[in-house]
């Protein structure tokens, strides 16, 4: 033991050693202790070394602190050392740092009032709590609430919960929040709301029974015990209210900073309303009872408010007003009652001054006479024997007389309430079970205790008692469970002082012994207590310096009494008169109420009462009353033992859980702690004592598993044994030497105080040490690692620098060999550049020179060669002149010569021509000749012409250039001259010149100052012209910023459109999930209500109730169509005028509720129905006046009408007069051989037979046709009324529309953008003028009008396109029709060729009448309105053909079957085996073979329940999943559907549908939680649903049908109505669905995904308290999660194969997903024990594998991960780092999917499993909040598990064809015949 003790107290261990401030103070060691060492060198938290003196006699060392890791623990008893610093200081970290006001002490819950409202009461947080084990979450009210239930219902004995603690610890709030858990979580057994009733009692209890004190704004004033009761199915059927020591004395009496009860200073805030004005109240300031204490107002409390919620309060309960005004009647006269003021008329006798306003008011209001009240408030009377006397009073005396009056009234009133409130509470319904929640005082001290705090402390010490008792019984009953040794534990027996109270001769015995002497005294009863028990018992004592005290050592501290008051306290004493007068009043009947049941005799004396009177008169005893006088009132004292010893029977008789509430400051601080205020209240209310009860014997337990997981560390492998237990058993043998240390049971070890800490410090040495030989380890690799890498750093630089310092030699040789060329080539330049210098200017002068020599000589050749030009042009000139006269005289002189020979020759020619006949006479043969003369001269004719020609060109050239010789010859002349002149102007040229010099020098001057000038202003122009570009340029970059800025925002709001375009779109889906959740919360409430309407039925009908243990509403719910509620409406009229004599048992507010509520329901229908009715009122108004408008216009159509009614029946008669003619044929022959073939009855048939199927055929086809025009034309008409009633939004959806391409779009987006953008700021601003701005909106409307223009070019273009191959396509249709139709009738027989032409110029009609519609509406109408009622006539007709065909069909069948058989039968009978028979072949028409099988199924009316039984009640879903097609069912109730469609039965479909509706309804009540029986009706129905749609005729739903399945069609009846009331039944199911898996799945959950360890080893088990060891429910086995997978491979599975759509698989995916999310994170955040790192990492593991699950069935985009966000953010959030502001900020943005409430809950709750972690500070959760506040979101802090999201049910049509499905004959469904 000595070597144990030196080990703890060893160097660095942490002790407390007391305080006077802190009670307990934390301090350190800092040497080890020895045995013979007299004190401890201590270090304390702030650094002061300090030496703690030990005890040299006993040696008592300080308290030694427990491990971290057990701090803050949710049970007191898992702490190691079990004492009260340790309780003290856990209490105080959970409350301060972790805000946890709940903690479990074993049985006890410690309650420490927060002072400020807390979200961890809502609704949310009762349903986390409902069937959770009481250990398994975090301490709560809740918690010890859900306890007592489950062992009420698992044990079938009574509960019940002691709320205890002072004046403002919060009892009366504990218990509101117990009952307000009952009424939660256990509903109520009938419709009257009686949970409400008892939630409702509240807030009138506190009104009259809670006051302000200095402690509590809302304190308790009196005691209650309130037992609610349970039925058998464990529901609320009633309560009751017991009451205990009403404080009267605060009625007239309140101390400062106090007030009177609640009710007064409601009624005074109230008093402006009209309805109080008769009380005649005013501000409470003005009356004395309620001003007294000086503070009439509470912060934060509006009075007004109060009164109201406590009126409707009294109304719930069935006050009504008269009542309720007469209750506030009497609380007004107690107020104007205080006010009376009393005065002196002498030392003895006082009076009222007449005419008092308050005692009139007084007895105007309880409706007494004002004098007789004014006489007894100054008066008394006194009897003696003989006589009685009416006493004067003095006026102290009155004035107590009237307070006394006051505060009987007040409690009379009071005890009315509380009788009035059990009588609401309490019903006919038989109680099974009850759960008392008793609210009372605690154990109370004050400067000045009188009786109240006696009787107070009284009650406590039996409460202390009794708790003790429960306490050591459950110890034993543990130690023998476990079969371990055990010994009696001592501990506190507090018997001697409940007999110092209450046994004989006792405090109470003597205080009524005192009371019933006529001159009983305070000082006299004192003296008694002084001689009976001063000497006698240890626990009374006597006041040194008092003798009118006493003081009782209580179980919690002494408490000294005054005497004072005692007596009169407890005689509670009223004049009697004063009550004759109240019960004299007979307007008022409320207050003689109050007082019928008043005791004859009100003073325990025995004093008999007078008749009264103003005077001292001697009057007779009454004889009658002689018997009465014996009798004594009960004093106040008697009657609170014995309603305490019913309290404590009834506490012994249940099962009871303990709630103590602690105050922890005196100011109403939020979460302020003061240690003194807390130990007081701990020491007083049995927390301590149960811890020392508890540290007496054995306090920690484990498991053997959890101590093998926690110890496996201090174990060798040679230590562990498969045998777990018998590990244990070494291991602990050998770690613990002392036996008596720890004691093994049948499932757990126990240890002694302290054993527990001893085993961590070994383990934390353990680790520490494993720890240090892993850092020496790391840090020696770590060296290493570093030493290698600096080895390898210098070799790498040493190669580096040998490398830098050889390129640097190599360098360096280089450079020099460089220098050296570069001086070699430098000097060679040198001297080239030097020759090259010099040979240029030699050149240079040489050039010079020899230029000079040729310019001189060029210019003297130049002058030579101009000079001899000159000459020879002028010789040449001179010649020419001379030759040109020599010549023109020469020719001159040949013409004339010629001319003289030529006139001479014509002379002789003409006289010649004179003698022609001589001529011819004499030149005869002359001819020839003169025809070669004459061509002769014809040659020189051409000659002389050329000749001239060539003159008159010679003539030209000769003037030409005798002109130009004239020109020179004059030129020449002129230059002579010029010569002459210009000499002679030499001399005066010569002074010119001079002249011109002088000028020149001046003008050089002045281009001298020009070109400075110049200069000067080129480079001002230059630097201008660089500033103006600079200028530029940056205007051109403000420009191009701008254009970006201007692109930036457009990009900007084009975003931003899309993202405002998608959030609106986000919202309407948001808005249309929220509204289809609320339609089907409605649903769910309206089917709820129909059950429970059923359920009532049912009991009624049987009256007889099963019993079993129900927690929650049936989740059943039915959706009746309005059909089967009328009937079922109708029967529950007749089963209730049936079971009269059963209703008149049943609770009248039950049934009218339900009444109320049915009228509710069917008025709301009834509204639905009218305003349908409304609706089509208004369609047939419309129509009518069509009607009215087009009749004229049916003339034509009637005519053709009646022709073709006329043909149809000819047709009609001619087929009956067949058929006639047949039946004649058949039974008029009667010989033997008449069916044979070839016989004459035989060929009719067969003829007839022929004919009638072609007329069928015709005629089916006729009415093809008809139907599809009656089908276009009716969508024309729903088109043209769209079109015609279209509001303005849809012009711009057509204008849309009528946009070809994505350009025209675009432009129209670009073109609305710019409209919208008048929010964008204006960028013309942006410079002065706004150029840039102008020139970029130029820019821009130029380029919009260009794009416009192209737009509208492109779309005529298009249009045009458009138009003209629309109507090429039109005429191709056309034409292709028209073949096609060609075709048809050619293949077609005359008759029906003429049928077909008809039908086709009908359509063509239609279309052309379409055509015009479209054009001319309003010229169309009529004839549109006019074809389609002649063709819904002609449907008609048809139709009704159509069955009378099928009717003569059928005969016809019969009759040739019965022809094939007597045929068959002949021909056997005739023809011998082996015989042939050479017979007459005849011809024969060959009959049509019949069609195929069209889908339907046909059953008779009375084979109905038949086929609802087989194929829906008495259906096994396995064998039907397996086996068949899945939704087989479903398909053939829609086959026997389409038969009573196709039979135009109306009744029938009717009837089918509603029974399918009720059997589905039925079967999910009887098999509600088989889920796979809820699976495969969701299916079905699913299906069912789907088939309406599928062949509804719809064309929106018969997109992907066949060409087969769209003539299965429904073509009678439209089902909308009923597909609506199908989708309700699919929702109902598809919540039963939810709810089933839930039941399945929620025992899983927590287990599988908390609790479990997946990960082997990573989590560390803690030490647990006494909650782990009593859970309410034994161990089932535990839930891993594999279980959870299989469980959802189960549910998959099963949908799979019942055929449930892929949709809504994924939508029930998610709901399980959500589900499982929502409780793992609730209950993490109501665990502290589950909020570790390892356990976020276990978390974040099994989240993968579901994730893993989804990926696996393909299911990862059903939205079912993103439900499992919040929890996948918690689990990081524990995994995290969580110290620095980069921490915080890293939290705030990874975790959006918690709410702030979690955040700061996860980090509160965060509890390090070992040592080596670090708990999280306040400092860092107060950042988290900071940076959270801005988030707006929810305060709720739990995540709803009962959402279920709104279902949706997708079309999925079945390709299925209804043709060939078989009926399997397992199902018992032969009378079923196929069509």
């Amino acid at each position: 033991m000595d070597w144990e003790m030196e080990f703890m107290f060893s160097d660095r261990a942490r002790v407390w050693i007391p305080d006077v401030e802190e009670v307990w103070k934390s301090a350190e060691l800092i040497k080890d202790y020895k045995n013979e060492d007299t004190s401890l060198q201590l270090t304390l938290e702030d650094g002061t070394n300090i030496e703690h003196k030990l005890d040299p006699k006993k040696k008592n060392l300080p308290y030694l602190r427990n491990p971290d890791i057990l701090v803050g623990e949710n049970d007191l008893t898992a702490l190691s050392y079990l004492h009260e610093p340790a309780v003290l200081h856990n209490l105080k970290v959970r409350f301060i740092d972790s805000k946890l006001i709940y903690t479990y002490c074993g049985i006890v819950l410690v309650a420490i009032n927060p002072y400020e409202p807390l979200p961890i009461y809502g609704t949310d947080i009762i349903n986390a709590y409902s069937g959770q084990n009481m250990g398994d979450m975090d301490p709560h009210i809740f918690a010890v609430a859900e306890e007592a239930y489950k062992q009420m219902a698992r044990d079938e004995r009574n509960q019940s919960i002691i709320v205890s603690g002072e004046s403002g610890a919060g009892k009366t709030v504990s218990a509101k929040y117990a009952m307000r858990y009952f009424a939660t979580v256990s509903g109520s057994a009938s419709e009257a709301n009686v949970e409400d009733k008892v939630l409702a009692s509240n807030p009138i209890m506190e009104a009259i029974g809670n006051a302000k004190t200095t402690r509590n704004d809302n304190s308790s004033r009196f005691g209650k015990y309130i037992e609610i009761g349970f039925d058998t199915r464990y529901r609320i059927i009633g309560a009751n209210m017991r009451t205990y020591l009403l404080e009267k004395s605060r009625v007239v009496f309140q101390a400062d900073e106090e007030r009177n009860y609640h009710i007064f200073y409601q009624l005074c805030a109230s008093s402006h309303l009209p309805e109080f004005k008769i009380l005649k109240l005013s501000s409470a300031n003005d009356f004395l009872y309620t001003r007294q204490g000086r503070s009439p107002v509470i912060e934060g409390v509006d009075d007004t408010k109060e009164l109201s919620t406590t009126r409707n309060a009294f109304t719930l309960l069935g006050i009504n007003e008269s009542y309720q005004m007469g209750l506030f009647q009497v609380l007004a006269a107690i107020l104007h009652l205080g006010n009376v003021e009393i005065k002196d008329r002498d030392s003895d006798s006082s009076l009222i001054p007449p005419n008092n306003p308050h005692l009139m008011a007084f007895c105007q209001l309880v409706g007494v006479a004002y004098p007789d009240m004014s006489q007894w408030l100054c008066h008394r009377k006194l009897k003696t024997a003989t006589e009685t006397y009416v006493k004067p009073l003095p006026r102290l005396q009155a004035t107590n007389a009237r307070d006394a009056l006051s505060k009987h009234i007040y409690a009379k009133l009071f005890n009315w309430i509380v009788e009035h409130v059990n009588k609401a509470l309490i019903t006919n319904v038989k109680q099974h079970s009850f759960i008392g929640v008793l609210d009372i005082y605690g154990f109370e001290t004050f400067e000045i205790n009188s009786f109240e705090q006696f009787c107070i402390n009284y009650a406590n010490e039996k409460l202390q008692q009794q708790f003790n008792m429960h306490v050591f019984k459950l110890e034993q009953e543990e130690y023998m469970k476990e079969e371990i040794p055990w010994t009696l534990i001592d501990f506190y027996d507090n018997q001697p002082c409940i007999n110092l109270i209450e046994a004989k001769m006792g405090v109470l015995d003597l205080l009524d012994e005192e009371c019933k002497m006529p001159r009983g005294s305070d000082d006299s009863w004192a003296q008694k207590l002084y001689n009976t028990h001063l000497k006698t018992c240890s626990l009374f004592q006597k006041p040194r310096m008092s003798n009118r005290a006493f003081i009782i050592q209580h179980f919690a501290d002494k408490v000294e009494y005054q005497c004072e008051g005692f007596l009169e306290k407890n005689k509670d004493t009223v004049n009697e008169e004063q009550i004759n007068v109240l019960k004299a009043s007979k307007k008022f009947d409320l207050l003689v109420e109050l007082f019928q049941d008043e005791e004859k005799a009100t003073s325990p004396t025995g004093q008999v009462p007078g008749t009264g009177g103003r005077t001292r008169l001697s009057i007779k005893p009454d004889k009658g009353r002689d018997k009465s006088s014996k009798e004594h009132k009960k004093t106040v004292g008697c009657q609170f033992r014995n309603s305490l010893q019913m309290l404590m029977e009834t506490l012994n008789a249940t099962t009871p859980h303990y709630v103590r509430c602690i105050k922890p400051n005196d100011f109403k601080l939020a979460f302020s702690f003061d240690p003194k205020r807390a130990v007081q209240q701990l020491r007083a209310c049995g927390v301590l004592e149960t811890i020392r009860i508890s540290a007496a014997g054995f306090p920690s337990r484990w498991t053997y598993q959890e101590f093998f997981s926690r110890y496996r560390v201090l174990m060798k492998q040679k230590d562990v044994l498969a045998d777990k237990k018998l590990t244990c058993k070494n291991v602990l043998e050998k770690l613990v030497q002392d036996q008596d240390k720890y004691q093994f049971g049948k499932t757990k070890i126990f240890f002694r105080a302290g054993q527990v800490a001893y085993l961590e410090k070994l383990r934390a040495d353990k680790l520490r040490a494993a720890c240090i030989r892993i850092q020496k380890t790391i840090r020696c690799w770590l060296a290493r690692k570093k030493y290698l890498r600096k080895r390898s750093a210098a070799i790498t630089i040493q190669r580096f620098t040998r490398g830098y310092q050889a390129r640097c030699l190599a360098k360096f040789l280089r450079r020099t060999q460089a220098a050296t060329t570069i001086q070699k080539y430098q000097r060679m330049c040198v001297e080239r550049k030097r020759y090259r210098q010099k040979q240029a200017a030699a050149l240079a002068m040489q050039t010079i020179l020899r230029a000079y020599m040729a310019r001189q000589k060029y210019q003297a050749l130049l002058r030579e060669h101009k000079a001899v030009i000159i000459q020879k042009h002028v010789r040449g000139w001179l010649a020419r002149c001379w030759y040109k006269r020599c010549l023109y005289s020469i020719v001159y002189l040949q013409c004339c010569i010629r001319r003289m020979k030529a006139r001479r020759e014509l002379k002789k020619l003409k006289i010649e021509a004179r003698s022609v006949e001589h001529f011819k006479k004499l030149n005869k043969g002359m001819e020839n000749k003169i025809m070669q003369l004459q061509r002769k001269i014809d040659e020189q004719n051409k000659d002389s012409r050329s000749l001239n020609e060539k003159l008159v060109s010679l003539e030209n050239s000769y003037s030409t250039e005798s002109e130009k010789m004239r020109g020179e010859l004059g030129r020449l002349r002129g230059a002579e001259e010029d010569a002459k002149n210009k000499t002679n102007q030499v001399s005066s040229l010569l002074e010119e010149l001079e002249k011109l010099k002088k000028e020149l020098r001046v003008t050089q001057q002045e281009k001298k100052t020009i070109e400075d000038w110049a200069q000067t202003y080129r480079d001002e122009m230059e630097t201008l012209v660089s500033e103006l570009k600079d200028q530029n340029g940056s205007l051109k970059k403000e420009k191009d910023d701008l254009n970006r800025m201007i692109q930036e925002q457009s990009q900007q709001m084009t975003e931003k459109m899309v993202r405002s375009i998608a959030e609106e779109t986000q919202q309407l889906e948001t808005d249309l999930n929220e509204e289809r959740s609320r339609y089907q919360n409605l649903l769910s409430e309206h089917l709820r209500l129909e059950e429970k309407y059923d359920d009532l039925k049912e009991a009624l009908s049987s009256n007889v109730t099963k019993p079993g243990h129900r927690r929650t509403d049936s989740t059943h719910s039915s959706n009746e169509s309005e059909y089967t509620y009328n009937s079922e409406y109708a029967e529950l009229e007749d089963g209730s005028r049936a079971a009269e004599d059963v209703t008149r048992g049943i609770d009248t507010s039950l049934t009218l509720k339900l009444q109320k509520r049915l009228t509710e329901l069917e008025q709301e229908k009834q509204s639905l129905r009218n305003e349908l009715e409304n609706k089509e009122e208004q369609f047939q108004r419309a129509r009518a006046r069509d009607d009215v408008e087009f009749k004229k216009a049916r003339g034509a159509e009637l005519e053709y009408e009646s022709l073709k009614r006329q043909e149809l029946e000819s047709e009609n008669k001619k087929l009956k007069h067949n058929l006639a003619e047949m039946r004649q044929s058949l039974l008029g022959n009667a010989a033997a051989n008449s069916g044979a073939p070839g016989s004459p009855a035989y060929k009719v048939l067969l003829d007839q037979l022929n004919t009638s199927c072609e007329e069928l055929d015709v005629r089916k086809e006729e009415v093809l046709i008809l139907r599809s025009q009656l089908v276009s034309q009716k969508e024309a008409m729903h088109h043209k009324d769209e079109k015609g009633t279209m509001t303005e939004p849809s012009v711009f959806v057509d204008d849309v529309s009528k946009l070809k391409d994505s350009d025209e779009i675009k432009q129209a987006y670009i073109g609305l953008k710019d409209t919208n953008r008048s929010a964008a700021p204006e960028f013309h601003q942006l410079n002065e003028d706004g150029e840039l701005w102008l020139v970029n909106q130029g820019l821009k409307e130029t380029i919009r009008l260009l794009e416009h223009q192209l737009q509208t070019q492109r779309r005529t273009h298009d249009n045009e396109v458009e138009t003209l191959r629309g109507e090429l396509q039109s005429v191709k249709e056309e034409n292709s029709r028209q073949q096609q139709l060609l075709a048809q009738n050619l293949q077609l027989p005359p008759e029906a060729r003429i049928e077909a032409s008809l039908q086709h110029e009908i359509t063509r009609l239609t279309n052309e009448n379409l055509e015009l519609m479209a054009e001319d509406p309003a010229a169309s109408r009529e004839a549109r309105v006019a074809i389609l009622r002649r063709m819904v006539d002609l449907m008609e007709q048809l139709e009704k053909q159509d069955r009378t065909i099928r009717k003569l069909k059928k005969q016809l069948k019969v009759y040739s079957k019965r022809i094939g058989e007597m045929g068959a039968g002949q021909t056997e009978g005739q023809t011998s085996p082996g015989q042939m028979v050479e017979e007459p072949i005849h011809p024969v028409n060959i009959p049509r073979r019949e069609k195929d099988f069209q889908g339907m199924l046909e059953y008779k009316r009375e084979d109905e329940l038949k086929l609802v039984k087989n194929l829906i009640l008495e259906l096994k879903p396995r064998g039907v999943a397996v086996n068949l097609i899945p939704g087989l069912p479903a398909y053939i109730l829609f086959m026997c559907l389409r038969h009573a469609d196709y039979l135009n039965d109306d009744q029938k479909v009717r009837t089918l549908l509603t029974s399918t509706i009720n059997s589905i309804k039925k079967i999910l009540k009887k098999r509600g939680d088989d889920f796979e029986t809820v699976s495969f009706w969701l299916s079905n129905t699913c299906r069912f649903l789907h088939c309406l749609k599928q062949y509804s005729g719809d064309e929106a739903f018969m997109k992907h049908n066949s060409s087969r399945q769209n003539e299965h069609c429904l073509s009678n009846f439209d089902l909308a109505e009923y597909r609506q009331v199908i989708s309700d039944l699919a929702i109902q199911i598809y919540q039963q669905l939810i709810k089933c898996m839930e039941n399945i799945l929620q025992p899983m959950i927590v287990s599988g995904m908390l609790e479990h360890e997946t990960i082997q080893g990573v989590s560390g088990v803690k030490p647990t308290g006494l909650r782990k060891r009593t859970s309410s429910i034994a161990d089932e086995g535990t839930y891993t999660l594999d279980s959870i997978l299989r469980q959802l491979n189960a549910f998959h599975s099963t949908m799979c194969q019942h055929g449930t759509d892929p949709e809504l698989i994924k939508q029930v995916v998610k709901q399980q997903f959500y589900i499982i999310g929502a409780v793992t994170l609730n209950n993490l955040l109501l665990r502290k024990d589950m909020c570790s790192w390892s356990k976020g990492m276990q978390i974040r593991y099994n989240v993968s594998q579901l994730e893993e699950w989804l990926r696996d069935k393909g299911l990862m985009t059903c939205g079912a991960k993103e439900t499992l966000e919040p929890l996948i953010q918690a689990a990081q959030l524990l995994q995290v780092k969580k110290k620095t502001d980069e921490d915080a900020e890293a939290i705030c943005s990874m975790c959006q999917a918690l709410t702030t409430a979690q955040i700061v809950k996860v980090l509160n709750l965060y509890t390090p499993v070992n040592e080596f972690e670090e708990r999280v500070s306040v400092a860092f959760i107060r950042t988290i909040q900071t940076r959270l506040r801005d988030r707006c979101e929810s305060p709720q802090l739990l995540m709803d598990t009962k959402m279920i999201y709104p279902v949706t049910f997708p079309f999925n049509p079945s390709s299925l064809a209804l043709e060939t499905i078989q009926i399997p004959g397992s199902l018992n469904l032969g009378f079923l015949t196929r069509v």
